[in-house]
């Protein structure tokens, strides 16, 4: 059975399609793989792809043509199996149909993110490609926060494939799904800061961008997209003439804004489980996913990172004779964090156990924690007064606004709230924003 399995071409295997990997038929190279699946805690495929480092991997380019990378090392693979989960791989062109001495990619520090989504949903240049039309004159700011995609391709599976024969057995109850890759500009990533500031100065970046903190508040509002799958992994900085900015990587599960109401385009949850909004661990949410719900994401981000972290890239030692309360977050079930989250938000008198080294984000923390605490206590006053049809509520309130949860989650107040770290102000980078700030602190002086 080992001497045909080895005999079929890698496609057939239901392996990446076009990836050059002699070591799968290398008795060595093998050997070398059954090592490591009896030392490693994750699943069988977790580190199969450290041994395809030096393999070739050819994809779709440009006017027809194919272009062919080298792969190297291995900055990300995520848990799961392979045709399921999402890499990231340091790569060199191997300039096989460059013209000599020509290589337009030479000296750049590129990644191939390889994923494998489904067939319906839009992908990542999709939407980057709409920000950065829309990135030009007063919002140009917006491009040191948005990744760099250098290239991008779809390479369907082929007919008579393992995922084309399970599609055929199972019919609708198959997700149909494409190898999507991108190549990139490499960022860095969140443990590279040195100091609090300098994270801090990153969160508001993302804030502004996503939700207005410099990157997540612009494509909120301009481009109309929701990110819907922040995460520490997915923070990343890039260095820019002695700068450092806020970079929101990865939007493979991004949506367009209009169409959030819209049924998931997968069948599974969207989000990195640890943190993920409290309400999306429920059986019973059923969406939509709002710009709160990617706020709450990254107050997490910032709550792990400053409780379970003495520096950037050093996590906290964990002391034998005491348990961290949000170690556990990184292994649970969505039961469990949809229970140890809405305490979170919901806490009175709430202090994370902030390290040393992150002292100064526990105002932040607290401040943020506040305002979800009060947003949910309003939301439920208000449904329950729909439930009851208390008519004399309704005179003062007449609709909630579940985006902001009744305004104490809008935009205007988090920068209020994250635009200054330990007494200093930090870098509001749109000119929109600037001026809005400036207006604070003169009605602050009046």
């Amino acid at each position: 059975m080992v001497k045909h399995l080895c005999a079929l071409p890698l496609e057939d295997l239901g392996f990446v399609p076009n990836l050059e990997a002699d070591f799968i038929k290398n008795p060595a190279s093998l050997r070398e793989a059954m090592k490591l699946s009896e030392t490693t805690t994750g699943p069988p495929s977790s580190e199969i792809f450290d041994l395809c480092q030096g393999s070739f991997f050819t994809f779709p380019y440009k006017s027809g043509q194919t272009r062919t990378v080298r792969l190297k090392h291995v900055i990300f693979r995520s848990n799961g199996i392979i045709g399921r989960g999402t890499m990231v791989i340091r790569v060199e062109c191997a300039c096989r149909n460059c013209p000599a001495n020509q290589c337009d990619w030479k000296n750049k520090k590129l990644v191939l993110k390889m994923s494998f989504p489904s067939t319906t949903r839009v992908s990542e240049p999709t939407f980057m490609d709409r920000c950065k039309e829309l990135a030009q004159g007063e919002h140009a700011w917006v491009s040191n926060h948005l990744p760099d995609l250098i290239w991008s391709f779809d390479i369907p599976f082929r007919d008579r494939s393992p995922q084309d024969n399970l599609r055929k057995k199972l019919g609708d109850e198959y997700e149909r799904r494409v190898m999507r890759g991108v190549i990139l500009e490499e960022l860095k990533p969140l443990s590279s800061l040195k100091t609090a500031k300098e994270c801090a100065q990153v969160f508001y970046d993302i804030v502004q961008c996503e939700l207005s903190i410099s990157g997540h508040h612009w494509v909120w509002k301009y481009p109309r997209i929701l990110h819907r799958d922040i995460s520490q992994g997915n923070i990343m900085v890039r260095e820019k003439n002695g700068k450092k900015y806020g970079v929101l990587n990865d939007w493979d599960l991004a949506i367009w804004l209009d169409n959030k109401r819209d049924g998931p385009t997968s069948r599974f949850r969207t989000g990195t489980r640890p943190y993920m909004a409290y309400e999306q661990h429920s059986v019973k949410w059923k969406g939509p996913h709002r710009y709160r719900h990617d706020l709450e994401s990254i107050f997490f981000v910032i709550l792990l990172l400053a409780c379970l972290y003495s520096r950037p890239d050093e996590k906290q030692p964990r002391p034998k004779d005491e348990t961290y309360r949000y170690e556990e977050w990184h292994q649970s079930d969505d039961e469990f964090l949809s229970d140890k989250k809405y305490r979170t938000v919901n806490a009175a008198d709430w202090e994370p156990p902030v390290t040393a080294f992150f002292s100064g984000f526990l105002l932040w923390l607290i401040t943020l924690q506040d305002s979800f605490r009060l947003g949910f206590h309003e939301q439920g006053t208000f449904h329950r007064a729909v439930r009851l049809k208390l008519r004399r509520l309704h005179t003062v309130m007449d609709s909630f606004d579940e985006d902001t949860l009744g305004g104490h989650l809008s935009y205007e107040v988090i920068v209020s709230i994250v635009h200054i770290f330990e007494e200093e102000e930090l870098e509001t980078r749109g000119r929109e924003w600037q001026l809005h700030l400036e207006k604070l602190r003169q009605n602050q002086v009046g």
